[in-house]
Order: C-alpha cells, then sequence, then structure tokens
C-alpha cells in the first residue's frame, strides 16, 4: 500500500477530536456523578476562577506511559489535572487543577510531572500559585514512578516558597503523601462537605492500626480547621472557596519583589472612631469580642481572617488602612482572655513570617495578661513555641506598629511585639496595664513576709497590691522611658495607624547576611 500524505483536512480533524476529548476529561457521566457530589467539574472551577477569555491551558494533551496492571488499555484525559494561567481580577494567576472525573484525578508520574512544572512557571514568572485539590490519591499502578513524582512537587513547591504566594483548595480528597503537597503551601482552604486532607484514609488506617473511623472524623474539616490548624479558612461550596481565593489574593502581591497591591480608599485615614472611648469594659477581667474593634479600624470594615477556628485566643488576618493590606495580630479576651498559649505562639509565627516575606505591614493589638502557664503548657513546650513569636517579630523587617489596648503582661508583652522585639511605633490607650506582672501577683511575691506578720494581713495585701498597680500598671511608665512612643486616646487610633504606615511606606533594614535564624521549630 502506498503511503499518502496527510492533507490539511485530515490533520485539522486530528487535531479537533483529540482535543476535544481530552477536554471533556472524564465524559459527561462522570461529571454528573461529579455534581451529584455537590462539586464542580475542573472545567467549571476554571471558568468560573479566572476572568472571562484570559485563560492558557498547559499540558493538555499529556498522556501516561504505563501499561502495567491495564493501563496500556487506559487513557486519561488531560492527566486528571488542568494547568495554566490566566487572570483573576486583572491580575496574573498560575493554577494545577486536579479534576476527579479522569481516573479520580489520581496522582501519577505525569501528573506529578505537570504540577510541579506548574509550580515551577510561577516562580520563574513571579506569579501566584492556586492548587485545586481533588483526587483519589497515588496511582498506585505506577509503582516508583509515582513515589518519585511527589518529591518533583514538594521541590518545586519548597523552592518557590516566599518568592510567589502559594494557596491550596481542598474541594475534593486529598490523601496520601500528596496531602503534603497543600499543607506546605501557605493558605489550605477546605470544603467544609466534600474537602477531606490526611496522611491516611480510613482503609489504609484500618488495615495498618485496627482503628475504624470515617473520612469525615479522620480528616474532615473539624481535624484539620478545629484541631491541627492546618486549615486556614473553611469555606461552603466550590464557588465560595474560589470567590473568598480571589478575595485573599487581592490582599497579597505578586510575589516577593512587589508590594501588595493597594486600592483607592473613600473611607477617611484619619476617620476617628468615638466608641472606642468606652468599648473596653471598665473591669480588667471583663471579656470583649477583639473583632469588633478590628472591624472598626479597617477600611470599610473589611477583615480577611485566616485561622478563625483554631488558636481562638488570638485572631490574625488581612484588613487595609487608606487603601494599603495590611496583616493583623491581635489578642482575643473572649478565648482564654487572650493569653498565649502553644498553638497561638505557632499561628501568630507563621502568619509574621509570611507577611514579613511578601512585604505586609503588621499592626498588633495587645490585650493579652500573659503566657499561658502550668504543666500541660509547660509540657507541650510553650517556651520553645512562645520564643517563634519573638523570632518572627524580630527577624520581621516590614513596618510594624503595636497598639495596646488593655492588658500586656510579662512575656507576651514582648511576644507580641514590642519596641524592642520589633515594632517601629509603640501607642498605648489611657486604660491600659503595662508591666511585668499583675499587681495582686507582684504584691503576694514583693510584699509576702510584710503581709503574712501584718495584724491585718487582708488589709495590708490590699494596700500593697494599689500601691503597685498605681506605680505600674499604667501606659506612663513605659511612656516616661520611650518604650511607648505615645498614650493616645483610643478614638485617634485609625490615624495614628495610617500617619505610621505612611511614614513607613519605604521602610528599609541592613542587617548582617545570614541564610536564615535557627527559629525554634
Amino acid at each position: 500500500m502506498e503511503y499518502q500524505e496527510k492533507g490539511f483536512d485530515a490533520i485539522y480533524r486530528e487535531y479537533n477530536e483529540m482535543r476535544a476529548k481530552a477536554l471533556q476529561m472524564g465524559g459527561p457521566k462522570a461529571v454528573e456523578a461529579q455534581h451529584k457530589e455537590r462539586k464542580w467539574s475542573v472545567r467549571e472551577r476554571i471558568e468560573y476562577f479566572f476572568d472571562p477569555g484570559t485563560f492558557t491551558e498547559i499540558g493538555l494533551l499529556v498522556g501516561h506511559r504505563t501499561t502495567a496492571f491495564g493501563m496500556d488499555k487506559r487513557e486519561v484525559a488531560a492527566e486528571g489535572l488542568v494547568t495554566g494561567f490566566g487572570k483573576v481580577n486583572g491580575r496574573m494567576v498560575v493554577v494545577g487543577a486536579e479534576d476527579y472525573t479522569s481516573m479520580a484525578g489520581t496522582f501519577g508520574e505525569y501528573h506529578g510531572k505537570k504540577f510541579s512544572q506548574a509550580v515551577d512557571f510561577a516562580k520563574e514568572k513571579g506569579w501566584p500559585f492556586v492548587g485545586m485539590n481533588d483526587s483519589g490519591g497515588a496511582r498506585l499502578q505506577e509503582g516508583m514512578d509515582t513515589l518519585q513524582c511527589y518529591a518533583w512537587l514538594f521541590r518545586s513547591q519548597i523552592l518557590a516558597s516566599g518568592i510567589v504566594p502559594q494557596i491550596a483548595l481542598l474541594m475534593g480528597p486529598c490523601l496520601g503523601g500528596q496531602a503534603y503537597h497543600p499543607i506546605m503551601q501557605d493558605f489550605v482552604f477546605q470544603n467544609r462537605h466534600t474537602g477531606f486532607m490526611g496522611i491516611a484514609g480510613p482503609a489504609f488506617v484500618k488495615t495498618q492500626t485496627g482503628v475504624d473511623i470515617s473520612l469525615e472524623e479522620l480528616c474532615g474539616v473539624k481535624a484539620q480547621a478545629y484541631k491541627t490548624g492546618n486549615t486556614a479558612v473553611v469555606v461552603e461550596d466550590d464557588k465560595d472557596c474560589l470567590d473568598k481565593t480571589k478575595d485573599l489574593l487581592a490582599f497579597l502581591p505578586d510575589n516577593n519583589r512587589e508590594k501588595p497591591p493597594r486600592k483607592e480608599c473613600h473611607d477617611s485615614e484619619e476617620r476617628e472612631i468615638p466608641e472606642f472611648d468606652t468599648m473596653i469594659p471598665e473591669k480588667p477581667s471583663k471579656p470583649f469580642d477583639m473583632r469588633k474593634v478590628i472591624k472598626r479600624l479597617v477600611d470599610d470594615g473589611h477583615f480577611f481572617e485566616i485561622f478563625k477556628n483554631y488558636a481562638t485566643n488570638v485572631l490574625i488576618g488581612f484588613g487595609r488602612f487608606g487603601g494599603r493590606p495590611t496583616g493583623i495580630v491581635a489578642s482575643q479576651p473572649t478565648s482564654k482572655a487572650g493569653a498565649i498559649d502553644c498553638d497561638a505562639s505557632d499561628k501568630v509565627a507563621r502568619f509574621v513570617r509570611f507577611c514579613d516575606l511578601f512585604n505586609i505591614p503588621i499592626v498588633n493589638l495587645h490585650d493579652t495578661p500573659g503566657f499561658w502557664i502550668g504543666p500541660d503548657e509547660e509540657w507541650r513546650g510553650i517556651l520553645r513555641h512562645g520564643a517563634k513569636m519573638l523570632y518572627a517579630y524580630i527577624d520581621a523587617t516590614v513596618p510594624k506598629i503595636s497598639i495596646i489596648l488593655r492588658k500586656s503582661y510579662a512575656g507576651a508583652y514582648l511576644a507580641m511585639c514590642c519596641k524592642d522585639t520589633g515594632a517601629d511605633f509603640m501607642f498605648a490607650w489611657p486604660q491600659a496595664k503595662v508591666t511585668i506582672v499583675g499587681a495582686d501577683t507582684a504584691a503576694s511575691v514583693i510584699f509576702a513576709k510584710e503581709i503574712k506578720s501584718s495584724p491585718n494581713p487582708e488589709q495590708t495585701r490590699n494596700e500593697r497590691i494599689q500601691l503597685f498597680s498605681d506605680l505600674y500598671e499604667n501606659p506612663y511608665r513605659g511612656a516616661e522611658r520611650l518604650y511607648i512612643d505615645d498614650v493616645i486616646m483610643p478614638r485617634d487610633t485609625r490615624k495614628y495607624i495610617n500617619r505610621c504606615l505612611d511614614i513607613l511606606e519605604n521602610k528599609t533594614e541592613i542587617r548582617p547576611w545570614r541564610k536564615y535564624s535557627n527559629i525554634n521549630l
């Protein structure tokens, strides 16, 4: 039979057929099954996430090369992963989105290769990376090739860490070694109903440990957002997930060489907040909700909180001042009186380091009685964990402003960023209590003998507590020593923050060369 060249009609017909086959992913029935699970298809997610007409796909025609266990007869459209780039609210973003309809989005050799190359591409271009995770786990049919491709992905994302922001979206399952991919990114979003992340699924757990447990209990939202602190944001469905991802991206720069994007602001930078003057309860032990303070402080009341369900004694997240994205760290008196424990220390330290990596100023709001003491926290390593906050703030070179609203005692005063642990400016409200320990504790130590030998111990004790309180439990001793820059009226807090951020706009620090500090991990 004589060889004949294909004509353009045949070439283009083959081209269109191949692309159409790849674009339909697992096919209509598989997509319908995805919808029944309350999940969008990968193509629907991509279409909603990116600005219309801006997405460019890379690697559509990639295929596996495995022949064992019947894989020679099996095609996996686009290797179960859509990678590419496009604009999100006008800014470039790179994506790696798994497709559960194509062999359950299993992680094989070329799936992993596409994923790692997408992260490399984001790093090289200086664009944020978003991973949409929805996978049945490792493709066991590919053996060692599957194992090795995990290393490619982990290496790529770790080398990109601190260069471009990385956000992981748990839109479906993400189990096994693959779960290390999202957990090593900057922020994990987890779908309340369909997102799962764990080192092993229930079947493996039962086989190897004998423990019978559901997928939801093992590695659902209650496990990862409330207990472990692995999940930064809990979302309700795919739409909510993508909307919140867009919101977060708007606070972040494209890469570590840029400043975060400043928005036009119609909320006066000099706005006074009169209700602050009476918002704090006069009784020091009475709690109040710090979220109400934050939302009145920031532009238009928009506070993007992260890790809301974990270590609730401290609040972290992003807001804007004068249109300028800013990281916020705040004590939360309604939880553990705002005292700092091991989990809160970890939560704050990693957030501060993220802000520093991406040139985001930090505002700290103090109302904390100290570190949480006692055998439980001592044995968990509160000294090591608390040191992480000190390392994070002192290492950070971004603008840092601290405000003491009420209590700031002992080591927590230092760990929440005082003048000599990193703050460029520090202010206090008139009702602030700033000292090494509370007056009652101090009196019981300093005047112990006097109180014990007094004919009226209770009266003597109260007098000595009052003496210590009058002398030290106020912001003025710190202001006398320039440890506190000024004591300000609460209503003026927003204007002071904005003025300081303006002054610190082009802040630079030159420090001796080193690879990095040996933080207490």
